[in-house]
């Protein structure tokens, strides 16, 4: 009995000790989080400090600066610089006051107050149930979230006023107490910005009947104030402008997301526009009215608010950058009956938010559509499209669990495998896929432009000087072959057609198609072969930051003729260097054969069939000989590129160990079970 005893006390010390472990890594992880969002508050306020006076805080200056609108006499609108409501005017004009310097810096500062405060009602406002972990870490997480994105930068760059109706709404729906005083905060917050009067509907057909009699009569009140205040301004802003249409910037700019926008930008005017723009947005609002109803009886009413807000940008005549903030309240919502499927719907919302279109979209001219009116698409996607789960779905809490490959043995007894990239037995999600890809390509062409360095002549200097040194290797090692290969090609028209076309077309298709062909065909092998050539892109820009190269074409005095950009002109001093299309001094590696050979190992590994093998493997033969007749490479070009890709598989292989082989018959299991329901469970409250 006394060694029972002792065993339980010990098991009990155990447990209390790896309880208190798991407190202390909750409350590490929640100071470094405060303190991730932290730094980000120091940044923002020092980009704003740092700008010259004159190009920063420009809309506040333009309002309350010494020559700004709401100083001079006449009206608010006659130079249409001026885009709120004329309460909105009402309420800035004691600005007019202040000091110009300290009214930038409280501005500033009382923006970041803003943002703090929208960051902790937001977590506060998370749909139950929730973790503690969930519940500790979600205010950091939503102030860091807020300060990367764009509306709160842009907002704090032009000193505007659109934090506040977003804050106001949520402090109605979630912090005061009383219908009556949350009905007043969303009837400010409305008089601040007309088309948030979407919000009460979403509070009558919830049964907030008082809030929603308090909105109209606060926002009514303030409208009446203002027109006894302003009567001109008021008729200007109201009836001459049908409720700001108009004012600011034109409204087929890109920078205006809502839906009348882009039906400008698509070519449309006048009477047809403005009756698509009344219909489609009518029918916008209230499929949105409808889901934000559904989802506020569900207990997600942040997400509501969300919807509703979406709603908003969609249906007004202009929603500019800093007026996008509702898009990111979406991020609460959950899609996806798989749990591979969780966070992709997260993740777009965030990149949507946080980066630039031209970040998500390639500039191509059938995308042209879809990188100008991102947000917009996302905002109606929010609005009325996305399926968010219901709390009362069996995949609310228990979504079908992603399977894995069966785990490989580390081959390193001091480096254990990374967890985070195993093998997905099922294919993963599509749009996480994508979204990955074109942002890992973005950055790989960001940093590969810059790699050519900041002087252009100097830049030219030394990738000249490197590009002597490789040729002098190569004539040492007898292997100088470009030369008599670029002008044997060039006498023979079609062949140098044929290498012009497969140095320009073969590069990017070939690796996407067979990553396409792995992803729905070997999912296994799919996140393998990405890791190896990711870890191989990684390696070849450190190669093109550290020795930067002139090609073949682009050294003077060899007599190489440039067969894809024809005869050059090198008297020129900025010859060569970086541009806004390419770096031309990215030779060293090869990526034009090191994707190539990529391309041929993973079909000469995983291909069933020999007569597959030995295709695959022409692409890096007639790749190697395309860089090097027409010019654009070394042969060690062609030798770094195989050493990076050889660097990437043995990085996989380090961090994932061996390729995972699954049978057959279990990936067929897998796949088939994606659509299986999840397991129901009990959900009497304890």
């Amino acid at each position: 009995m006394a060694d029972a005893g002792h065993g339980g006390r010990s098991t009990q010390a155990l447990g209390a000790t790896a309880v208190g472990a798991a407190r202390a890594r909750l409350r590490v992880a929640r100071l470094g989080l405060w303190l991730i969002a932290a730094i980000l508050a120091v940044r923002q306020v020092a980009v704003v400090l740092s700008t010259p006076r004159g190009e920063r805080l420009t809309d506040l200056e333009t309002w309350v600066g010494p020559n700004g609108v709401l100083h001079v006499k006449g009206s608010l609108y006659d130079s249409t610089q001026f885009t709120g409501t004329p309460f909105g005017g009402l309420v800035l004009k004691p600005l007019t006051r202040a000091a110009e310097q300290a009214l930038g810096w409280g501005w500033t500062f009382g923006t970041l107050l803003l943002v703090a405060a929208l960051g902790l009602v937001a977590a506060r406002a998370l749909p139950q149930p929730v973790g503690r972990r969930t519940s500790l870490l979600a205010a950091p997480v939503a102030i860091s979230l807020l300060m990367l994105s764009l509306p709160v930068r842009n907002t704090l760059y032009l000193g505007q006023t659109s934090i506040m109706p977003v804050l106001l709404v949520l402090l109605g729906c979630f912090a005061v107490r009383g219908e009556r005083a949350s009905g007043v905060l969303i009837g400010l917050a409305a008089a601040l910005q007309p088309t948030l009067l979407l919000f009460t509907p979403l509070l009558w057909f919830t049964g907030r009947r008082r809030a929603t009699l308090a909105t109209g009569a606060t926002f009514a009140a303030c409208t009446v104030a203002a027109w006894v205040a302003m009567p001109s301004d008021s008729y200007t802003y109201w009836v001459h402008h049908m409720a700001g249409v108009g004012l600011g910037g034109r409204a087929d700019d890109l920078a205006n997301q809502s839906l009348h926008g882009a039906l400008l930008r698509f070519g449309l005017s006048g009477p047809l526009e403005v009756v698509l723009f009344l219909l489609l947005g009518a029918a916008v609002a209230v499929l949105a009215l409808r889901r934000a109803v559904r989802y506020a009886h569900d207990g997600q009413l942040l997400l509501a608010v969300a919807i509703t807000g979406c709603a908003a940008i969609v249906v007004s005549p202009t929603a500019w950058q800093h007026q996008l903030l509702w898009v990111l309240l979406a991020v609460v919502g959950q899609v996806g009956r798989r749990a591979a499927d969780r966070y992709v719907w997260p993740v777009a919302v965030v990149l949507i938010m946080t980066l630039p279109a031209r970040m998500m979209v390639p500039d191509k001219v059938v995308l042209h559509p879809l990188r100008a009116d991102l947000v917009l698409l996302a905002a109606i996607a929010t609005a009325a499209v996305v399926p968010f789960l219901s709390r009362t779905s069996p995949y609310w809490q228990t979504p079908i669990p992603t399977q894995y490959a069966d785990k490989v043995p580390s081959r390193f007894r001091h480096i254990p495998l990374v967890p985070f990239l195993r093998r997905v037995i099922s294919r993963p999600n599509l749009l996480f896929e994508l979204l990955l890809i074109r942002v890992t390509y973005y950055a790989y062409a960001q940093i590969r432009l810059a790699a050519a360095g900041e002087s252009s002549s100097a830049g030219r200097v030394t990738a000249e000087e490197h590009g002597a040194e490789i040729h002098s290797i190569e004539r040492a090692l007898n292997i100088d072959i470009e030369y008599w290969a670029n002008h044997a090609v060039v006498k023979v028209d079609w062949l140098r057609q044929f290498f012009d076309f497969y140095y320009e077309s073969f590069h990017f298709g070939v690796p996407l198609a067979i990553l396409g062909v792995l992803y729905w065909r070997r999912p296994v092998d799919y996140r393998w072969a990405r890791t190896a050539i990711g870890f191989a892109t990684v390696f070849a820009l450190v190669g093109f930051w550290l020795y930067p190269l002139a090609p073949p074409r682009l050294m003077p005095g060899l007599g190489f003729i440039d067969t894809v950009n024809g005869p050059q002109d090198f008297t020129k001093p900025d010859y060569g260097t970086l541009t806004e299309l390419t770096n031309q001094y990215a030779a060293m590696p090869s990526l034009h054969f090191g994707w190539s050979l990529w391309c041929g190992l993973v079909v000469l590994i995983l291909a069933p069939r020999w007569w597959m093998k030995a295709l695959g493997l022409l692409h890096p033969l007639f790749t190697l000989t395309a860089i090097v007749v027409t010019a654009n490479h070394w042969i060690l070009d062609a030798a770094g590129g195989a050493a990076v890709v050889g660097a990437g598989f043995a990085m996989t292989y380090l961090f994932q160990g061996p390729r995972a082989r699954p049978s057959a018959a279990r990936v067929k299991q897998q796949l088939s079970s994606d659509d299986a329901p999840a397991p129901q469970k009990d959900r009497t409250p304890s």
